[in-house]
């Protein structure tokens, strides 16, 4: 039998950070020592009073389904985050809880963008972005911030010529995936400005929002003026170390989470029941552990600016996330073939992003692997 595929499907390519880190598993597995620079997955434990949560809530039986949206407790411990950050206009009604933020984004794109409608992305842009408009038909715009060391600040001209009347979604990532770039107030109110004036709404992903370093980082959803067109999306993979447990959100006016919650609920069902009780002590219990972790992905970022330094490579310092745009050759995608085949580092083209001619590398790994895959570089003839 011969199958034919919708369209939807045969539009996108698939992950090319998962593509990278399949190749290093697959590397590994035949014995080849890999410095794997390439996935945006903490390297520390999940907090253990996280862990108890868990087994805790299975003891006591939460193992079934729950209400689609979310336990709760859930959405009541992520309304007094939202709050302490000052996105008051949140409540209850406002949240869904998903099987990871990747999924709070599908859900929100595919219930807001219809055949056809513009999506503008801000490049570098975390390679899912584009494969998710692409699935629900929408066209992309791009804004490129690699010339101004990926600040959005600088290019708020060029994205003041990338909008319109025609817009209808602009997502904003701050920090972000993939430069560790944390976005300033006045670009923040740059971006409120068009979307007032053009009428649009904004995904405000803030998955990295706990990991910054000697900057505040504003909620776009606390300005004047974007309390009903932002949507906030967070989630527990980054800040509290739990990738494989599959926990996020979105906040969002009840409009949209009415529509999309149709489709959370004939997809995924519900986030799973016991996860969603370790999401409560992550959100309330854990300060201490996420400080521990900030410090530690500071002082390897610190450490990564000097070995570069060292080799005479200037890199733009990231102020959050835990990622890094090496500049590179123009073909990227041969130079971290290269460096994976040559020097055994996996790292991620920049291409994938939408900005070629740099590798992300993730510091997401002991100071002395960040130390072993400098140095492989360096003996590969790669810096």
């Amino acid at each position: 039998m011969s199958m034919e595929f919708a369209d939807r499907v045969t539009r996108v390519e698939p992950s090319a950070t998962l593509a990278i880190s399949n190749k290093a598993s697959a590397l590994e597995a035949d014995g080849v020592d890999v410095v794997d620079l390439s996935v945006g997955a903490p390297d520390f434990p999940t907090p253990e009073n996280i862990v108890q949560a868990a087994e805790d809530a299975m003891e006591a039986g939460h193992t079934g389904y729950t209400s689609s949206n979310g336990i709760p407790d859930l959405k009541e411990a992520i309304v007094e985050k939202l709050h302490g950050d000052g996105l008051e206009q949140y409540g209850s009604e406002n949240i869904i809880v998903t099987p990871g933020a990747k999924q709070a984004l599908y859900e929100v794109i595919q219930a807001l963008i219809d055949d056809g409608d513009e999506v503008v992305l801000l490049d570098p842009a975390w390679v899912s972005y584009e494969a998710m408009v692409k699935m629900a038909g929408g066209s992309l715009n791009r804004v490129d911030l690699s010339d101004a060391d990926f600040q959005l600040e600088p290019a708020l001209d060029d994205l003041a010529d990338a909008v319109s009347d025609d817009t209808e979604l602009l997502v904003v990532n701050s920090p972000s995936n993939p430069t560790g770039a944390v976005y300033s107030d006045a670009a923040l109110e740059g971006v409120r400005d068009l979307a007032v004036e053009h009428d649009f709404a904004v995904i405000s992903d803030e998955i990295y929002k706990e990991i910054t370093y000697g900057v505040e980082m504003t909620s776009l959803g606390t300005l004047e003026g974007m309390e009903d067109r932002t949507i906030t999306v967070n989630g527990f993979s980054k800040a509290y170390s739990m990738t494989g447990w599959r926990l996020g959100y979105f906040a969002a006016p009840e409009e949209l989470v009415s529509e999309a919650g149709k489709l959370h609920s004939h997809s995924v069902s519900c986030a799973t029941n016991f996860v969603q009780h370790a999401g409560v002590e992550a959100l309330r219990n854990t300060d201490e552990a996420v400080a521990e972790m900030r410090d530690a992905f500071e002082e390897r970022r610190d450490l990564l600016v000097d070995l570069f330094a060292e080799h005479g490579v200037d890199v733009a310092v990231p102020d959050g996330a835990f990622y890094m745009m090496l500049p590179v050759d123009e073909d990227d995608t041969a130079w971290c073939e290269g460096a994976i085949e040559d020097a055994h580092v996996a790292t991620v083209p920049g291409s994938a992003f939408g900005t070629p001619g740099y590798a992300r590398l993730s510091y997401a790994a002991s100071e002395e692997r960040l130390r072993e895959g400098v140095e492989r570089l360096a003996d590969a003839g790669y810096l």
